[in-house]
Protein backbone atom coordinates (compact mmCIF):
# COMPACT_ATOMS: atom_id res chain seq x y z
CA UNK A 1 0.00 0.00 0.00
CA UNK A 2 1.44 3.68 -0.91
CA UNK A 3 1.43 5.16 2.12
CA UNK A 4 2.14 8.49 0.43
CA UNK A 5 -1.64 7.84 -1.39
CA UNK A 6 -3.76 11.25 -0.75
CA UNK A 7 -7.49 10.22 -0.53
CA UNK A 8 -10.05 13.13 -2.04
CA UNK A 9 -10.61 15.36 0.52
CA UNK A 10 -13.93 15.42 2.29
CA UNK A 11 -16.84 18.15 1.02
CA UNK A 12 -18.11 20.61 3.42
CA UNK A 13 -20.62 23.33 2.43
CA UNK A 14 -21.90 26.31 4.39
CA UNK A 15 -24.88 28.28 2.97
CA UNK A 16 -24.18 32.17 3.59
CA UNK A 17 -27.33 34.80 3.11
CA UNK A 18 -28.20 37.79 4.55
CA UNK A 19 -28.83 37.81 8.41
CA UNK A 20 -27.34 34.28 8.99
CA UNK A 21 -25.99 34.15 12.79
CA UNK A 22 -22.39 33.93 12.00
CA UNK A 23 -21.52 31.96 15.10
CA UNK A 24 -23.59 28.97 13.30
CA UNK A 25 -21.00 29.95 10.54
CA UNK A 26 -17.98 30.03 12.66
CA UNK A 27 -18.08 27.44 15.21
CA UNK A 28 -18.84 24.22 13.35
CA UNK A 29 -15.54 25.29 10.90
CA UNK A 30 -13.37 25.75 13.68
CA UNK A 31 -14.64 22.18 15.37
CA UNK A 32 -14.17 20.72 12.36
CA UNK A 33 -10.51 21.93 11.55
CA UNK A 34 -9.91 20.76 15.21
CA UNK A 35 -10.95 17.39 14.21
CA UNK A 36 -9.35 17.32 10.77
CA UNK A 37 -6.01 18.52 12.81
CA UNK A 38 -6.03 15.91 15.51
CA UNK A 39 -6.86 13.32 13.10
CA UNK A 40 -3.92 14.06 10.39
CA UNK A 41 -1.18 13.38 13.41
CA UNK A 42 -2.79 10.34 14.56
CA UNK A 43 -4.53 8.14 12.60
CA UNK A 44 -3.34 6.06 9.01
CA UNK A 45 -2.26 8.38 6.27
CA UNK A 46 -4.00 6.13 3.73
CA UNK A 47 -6.99 6.71 5.81
CA UNK A 48 -6.73 10.07 6.43
CA UNK A 49 -9.05 12.45 4.35
CA UNK A 50 -8.70 16.08 4.37
CA UNK A 51 -11.07 18.31 4.48
CA UNK A 52 -12.48 21.38 2.02
CA UNK A 53 -14.73 23.99 2.95
CA UNK A 54 -16.96 25.91 0.71
CA UNK A 55 -19.21 29.09 1.83
CA UNK A 56 -22.19 28.65 -1.35
CA UNK A 57 -23.96 31.90 -1.49
CA UNK A 58 -27.22 33.08 -3.97
CA UNK A 59 -24.80 35.13 -5.78
CA UNK A 60 -20.75 36.14 -5.72
CA UNK A 61 -21.74 39.45 -3.56
CA UNK A 62 -20.07 39.85 0.11
CA UNK A 63 -22.53 39.15 2.51
CA UNK A 64 -22.81 41.85 5.61
CA UNK A 65 -24.62 40.44 9.00
CA UNK A 66 -24.57 41.99 12.38
CA UNK A 67 -21.00 41.10 13.27
CA UNK A 68 -20.03 43.79 11.05
CA UNK A 69 -17.76 40.99 9.14
CA UNK A 70 -18.70 40.87 5.15
CA UNK A 71 -18.93 36.67 4.25
CA UNK A 72 -17.36 36.00 0.69
CA UNK A 73 -18.94 33.41 -0.58
CA UNK A 74 -16.40 30.84 -2.52
CA UNK A 75 -19.30 29.42 -4.99
CA UNK A 76 -23.05 30.36 -6.02
CA UNK A 77 -25.87 27.62 -5.86
CA UNK A 78 -24.60 27.23 -9.95
CA UNK A 79 -20.68 26.34 -9.16
CA UNK A 80 -21.06 24.66 -5.77
CA UNK A 81 -18.81 21.22 -6.00
CA UNK A 82 -20.57 18.36 -4.67
CA UNK A 83 -20.99 18.34 -0.75
CA UNK A 84 -20.59 14.88 1.57
CA UNK A 85 -22.19 17.16 4.48
CA UNK A 86 -24.31 21.04 3.94
CA UNK A 87 -24.56 23.02 7.34
CA UNK A 88 -27.54 25.54 6.60
CA UNK A 89 -26.96 28.43 9.57
CA UNK A 90 -29.60 30.15 11.95
CA UNK A 91 -31.28 33.49 10.72
CA UNK A 92 -31.74 36.68 13.15
CA UNK A 93 -35.06 37.55 13.80
CA UNK A 94 -37.83 36.23 11.07
CA UNK A 95 -36.90 33.68 8.65
CA UNK A 96 -38.91 34.22 5.64
CA UNK A 97 -37.85 36.67 4.22
CA UNK A 98 -34.59 34.97 3.64
CA UNK A 99 -36.01 32.16 2.50
CA UNK A 100 -37.93 34.01 -0.24
CA UNK A 101 -34.37 35.62 -1.21
CA UNK A 102 -32.74 32.46 -1.75
CA UNK A 103 -34.94 30.28 -3.72
CA UNK A 104 -31.73 29.22 -5.63
CA UNK A 105 -30.08 27.84 -2.61
CA UNK A 106 -33.58 26.02 -1.72
CA UNK A 107 -33.13 24.29 -4.89
CA UNK A 108 -29.89 23.34 -4.55
CA UNK A 109 -30.09 21.57 -1.34
CA UNK A 110 -33.24 19.82 -2.71
CA UNK A 111 -30.69 18.31 -5.74
CA UNK A 112 -27.82 18.00 -3.24
CA UNK A 113 -30.11 15.65 -1.16
CA UNK A 114 -30.93 13.17 -4.11
CA UNK A 115 -27.00 13.28 -5.28
CA UNK A 116 -26.34 12.11 -1.48
CA UNK A 117 -25.28 14.93 0.83
CA UNK A 118 -25.93 14.81 4.41
CA UNK A 119 -27.73 17.86 5.46
CA UNK A 120 -27.42 19.54 9.01
CA UNK A 121 -30.28 22.65 9.58
CA UNK A 122 -29.43 25.30 12.49
CA UNK A 123 -32.38 26.72 14.50
CA UNK A 124 -34.33 28.33 11.73
CA UNK A 125 -32.20 28.03 9.27
CA UNK A 126 -34.25 24.74 9.07
CA UNK A 127 -36.77 26.64 6.76
CA UNK A 128 -34.40 26.48 4.18
CA UNK A 129 -34.83 22.76 4.48
CA UNK A 130 -38.28 22.51 4.99
CA UNK A 131 -38.90 24.98 2.22
CA UNK A 132 -37.01 22.50 0.01
CA UNK A 133 -39.83 19.87 0.91
CA UNK A 134 -36.95 17.51 2.17
CA UNK A 135 -38.56 17.65 5.72
CA UNK A 136 -42.24 16.61 4.89
CA UNK A 137 -43.70 13.72 6.80
CA UNK A 138 -40.15 13.95 8.92
CA UNK A 139 -39.57 15.22 12.48
CA UNK A 140 -37.18 18.71 12.58
CA UNK A 141 -36.80 20.74 15.31
CA UNK A 142 -36.19 25.00 15.29
CA UNK A 143 -35.47 27.61 17.26
CA UNK A 144 -38.62 27.89 19.76
CA UNK A 145 -39.68 31.40 19.26
CA UNK A 146 -40.34 30.56 15.39
CA UNK A 147 -41.73 26.97 16.43
CA UNK A 148 -45.72 28.38 15.97
CA UNK A 149 -44.49 30.03 12.78
CA UNK A 150 -43.25 26.89 11.35
CA UNK A 151 -46.09 24.98 12.28
CA UNK A 152 -48.36 27.08 10.05
CA UNK A 153 -45.59 27.64 7.53
CA UNK A 154 -44.50 24.01 6.57
CA UNK A 155 -47.79 21.48 7.92
CA UNK A 156 -46.18 18.60 6.56
CA UNK A 157 -43.14 18.51 8.79
CA UNK A 158 -43.86 16.34 11.95
CA UNK A 159 -41.72 19.16 14.16
CA UNK A 160 -40.48 18.15 17.87
CA UNK A 161 -40.20 21.51 19.82
CA UNK A 162 -39.19 19.76 22.63
CA UNK A 163 -36.24 18.07 21.08
CA UNK A 164 -32.58 20.23 20.34
CA UNK A 165 -32.16 17.49 17.94
CA UNK A 166 -33.57 15.28 15.23
CA UNK A 167 -32.03 13.28 12.98
CA UNK A 168 -33.73 11.12 9.40
CA UNK A 169 -31.44 9.63 7.96
CA UNK A 170 -29.27 12.21 6.52
CA UNK A 171 -31.02 15.21 7.84
CA UNK A 172 -30.35 16.80 10.93
CA UNK A 173 -32.38 19.20 12.80
CA UNK A 174 -30.58 21.29 15.51
CA UNK A 175 -32.42 24.04 17.37
CA UNK A 176 -29.52 25.53 19.29
CA UNK A 177 -25.97 26.18 19.12
CA UNK A 178 -24.78 23.51 21.81
CA UNK A 179 -26.87 21.06 19.64
CA UNK A 180 -25.08 21.95 16.60
CA UNK A 181 -22.00 21.39 18.45
CA UNK A 182 -23.00 18.11 19.51
CA UNK A 183 -23.49 17.34 15.92
CA UNK A 184 -20.46 18.18 14.93
CA UNK A 185 -19.01 16.06 17.32
CA UNK A 186 -20.71 13.09 16.13
CA UNK A 187 -20.02 13.71 12.95
CA UNK A 188 -16.19 14.01 13.45
CA UNK A 189 -16.75 10.82 15.26
CA UNK A 190 -17.75 9.61 12.00
CA UNK A 191 -14.99 11.04 9.87
CA UNK A 192 -12.01 10.96 12.02
CA UNK A 193 -13.35 8.50 14.69
CA UNK A 194 -13.83 8.33 18.64
CA UNK A 195 -10.54 9.70 19.48
CA UNK A 196 -10.56 12.58 17.79
CA UNK A 197 -14.35 13.66 18.42
CA UNK A 198 -13.25 13.44 22.06
CA UNK A 199 -10.55 15.98 21.43
CA UNK A 200 -12.85 18.30 19.91
CA UNK A 201 -15.73 18.02 23.03
CA UNK A 202 -12.88 18.48 25.70
CA UNK A 203 -11.54 21.78 23.90
CA UNK A 204 -14.98 23.14 22.72
CA UNK A 205 -17.63 21.92 25.42
CA UNK A 206 -17.59 24.53 28.21
CA UNK A 207 -19.81 22.00 29.84
CA UNK A 208 -20.13 18.05 30.50
CA UNK A 209 -22.94 17.31 27.63
CA UNK A 210 -25.02 14.55 27.20
CA UNK A 211 -24.02 12.09 24.16
CA UNK A 212 -25.51 12.87 20.63
CA UNK A 213 -27.13 9.58 20.52
CA UNK A 214 -29.22 10.35 23.78
CA UNK A 215 -30.55 13.10 23.69
CA UNK A 216 -31.58 12.99 19.87
CA UNK A 217 -35.27 12.35 18.13
CA UNK A 218 -34.38 9.45 16.03
CA UNK A 219 -36.97 8.77 12.86
CA UNK A 220 -38.02 5.05 13.14
CA UNK A 221 -36.88 5.03 16.54
CA UNK A 222 -39.73 4.61 19.34
CA UNK A 223 -40.58 8.15 20.44
CA UNK A 224 -40.54 8.95 23.92
CA UNK A 225 -44.09 9.49 24.32
CA UNK A 226 -47.12 9.94 21.84
CA UNK A 227 -48.92 12.87 23.75
CA UNK A 228 -47.78 15.78 22.03
CA UNK A 229 -50.15 18.76 24.56
CA UNK A 230 -47.41 17.14 27.22
CA UNK A 231 -44.41 17.48 24.78
CA UNK A 232 -45.35 21.39 24.46
CA UNK A 233 -45.80 22.04 27.84
CA UNK A 234 -42.35 20.17 28.95
CA UNK A 235 -40.70 22.70 26.27
CA UNK A 236 -42.59 25.19 27.52
CA UNK A 237 -41.42 24.05 31.30
CA UNK A 238 -37.71 23.88 29.91
CA UNK A 239 -37.68 27.76 28.72
CA UNK A 240 -39.46 29.04 31.86
CA UNK A 241 -37.47 27.96 34.93
CA UNK A 242 -37.71 30.97 36.66
CA UNK A 243 -41.54 31.36 36.15
CA UNK A 244 -43.39 31.93 39.51
CA UNK A 245 -46.29 30.22 38.06
CA UNK A 246 -47.68 27.33 39.89
CA UNK A 247 -48.01 24.01 37.86
CA UNK A 248 -51.25 24.49 38.87
CA UNK A 249 -51.34 27.66 36.67
CA UNK A 250 -48.81 26.21 33.69
CA UNK A 251 -51.65 23.56 33.17
CA UNK A 252 -54.47 26.23 32.98
CA UNK A 253 -52.19 27.85 30.40
CA UNK A 254 -52.76 24.61 27.96
CA UNK A 255 -56.54 24.45 29.13
CA UNK A 256 -56.20 21.08 31.44
CA UNK A 257 -57.03 20.84 34.58
CA UNK A 258 -54.36 20.26 36.83
CA UNK A 259 -55.56 16.34 37.95
CA UNK A 260 -56.06 15.98 33.64
CA UNK A 261 -52.36 17.54 33.55
CA UNK A 262 -50.72 15.53 35.84
CA UNK A 263 -52.78 12.33 34.97
CA UNK A 264 -51.73 12.79 31.43
CA UNK A 265 -48.06 13.83 32.43
CA UNK A 266 -47.60 10.52 34.24
CA UNK A 267 -49.02 8.60 30.88
CA UNK A 268 -46.66 10.07 29.25
CA UNK A 269 -43.43 10.53 30.93
CA UNK A 270 -43.50 7.97 33.57
CA UNK A 271 -43.05 10.88 36.45
CA UNK A 272 -45.06 13.37 38.42
CA UNK A 273 -44.72 17.12 36.76
CA UNK A 274 -43.18 18.13 40.09
CA UNK A 275 -40.78 15.41 39.36
CA UNK A 276 -39.88 16.29 35.69
CA UNK A 277 -39.95 19.82 37.34
CA UNK A 278 -37.00 19.52 39.46
CA UNK A 279 -35.28 16.70 37.23
CA UNK A 280 -35.11 20.27 34.29
CA UNK A 281 -34.25 22.68 37.71
CA UNK A 282 -30.99 20.34 38.88
CA UNK A 283 -29.69 19.66 35.50
CA UNK A 284 -29.58 23.49 34.27
CA UNK A 285 -28.29 24.07 37.58
CA UNK A 286 -25.30 21.25 37.10
CA UNK A 287 -24.58 22.96 33.88
CA UNK A 288 -23.99 26.51 35.01
CA UNK A 289 -21.93 25.41 37.79
CA UNK A 290 -19.64 23.55 35.83
CA UNK A 291 -19.86 26.35 32.54
CA UNK A 292 -20.05 29.47 34.72
CA UNK A 293 -18.43 31.48 37.38
CA UNK A 294 -22.36 32.26 39.08
CA UNK A 295 -22.05 31.84 42.92
CA UNK A 296 -24.17 29.76 44.26
CA UNK A 297 -27.05 31.82 45.30
CA UNK A 298 -27.22 32.96 41.56
CA UNK A 299 -27.39 29.91 40.43
CA UNK A 300 -30.46 29.03 42.70
CA UNK A 301 -31.97 32.16 41.20
CA UNK A 302 -30.88 31.23 37.89
CA UNK A 303 -33.27 27.62 38.03
CA UNK A 304 -35.97 29.27 39.87
CA UNK A 305 -35.05 28.18 43.40
CA UNK A 306 -35.58 31.41 46.04
CA UNK A 307 -31.83 31.12 47.84
CA UNK A 308 -28.87 29.03 48.01
CA UNK A 309 -30.64 26.80 50.92
CA UNK A 310 -33.38 25.58 48.73
CA UNK A 311 -30.74 24.75 46.10
CA UNK A 312 -28.62 22.78 48.64
CA UNK A 313 -31.26 21.18 49.71
CA UNK A 314 -32.30 19.89 46.34
CA UNK A 315 -28.84 18.74 45.55
CA UNK A 316 -28.14 16.61 48.49
CA UNK A 317 -31.42 14.85 47.73
CA UNK A 318 -30.98 14.33 44.20
CA UNK A 319 -27.06 14.01 44.16
CA UNK A 320 -25.98 13.66 47.75
CA UNK A 321 -23.60 16.28 47.46
CA UNK A 322 -23.66 19.93 47.75
CA UNK A 323 -23.48 22.29 44.80
CA UNK A 324 -20.22 23.29 45.69
CA UNK A 325 -18.61 19.70 46.33
CA UNK A 326 -20.26 19.71 42.85
CA UNK A 327 -18.85 22.06 41.37
CA UNK A 328 -15.01 21.27 42.58
CA UNK A 329 -15.77 17.50 40.86
CA UNK A 330 -17.06 18.43 37.61
CA UNK A 331 -14.21 21.47 37.20
CA UNK A 332 -11.36 18.60 38.10
CA UNK A 333 -12.86 16.38 34.98
CA UNK A 334 -13.48 19.83 33.35
CA UNK A 335 -9.91 21.43 33.58
CA UNK A 336 -7.97 18.82 35.56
Amino acid sequence: MDNNLVLSPLQISILVYQHLLITSVTLPIEMLRAGEAYAKGHINSGTFRPLTINLIAEDNEPIKNRSGLAILPDHTYSTAPYSDLIIVPGIWRNPRPVVRANSGLVQWLASSWQTGSSIIGVGTGNCLVAEAKLLNGHPATTHWHYAEQFKRDYPQVLLKPDFFITQSERLYSVASLNALADVIVHIISQYYGQAAAQHVERNFSHEIRKPYEDQRYLEGAVDRHPDELIAQIQFWLKNNLTTEQSLTEVAQLFSLSYRSFTRRFRIATNQSPIEYWQQLRVQTAKELLASSNLSIQEVALEVGYNDQGHLTRVFKKVLSQTPSEYRKVVRRKLFG
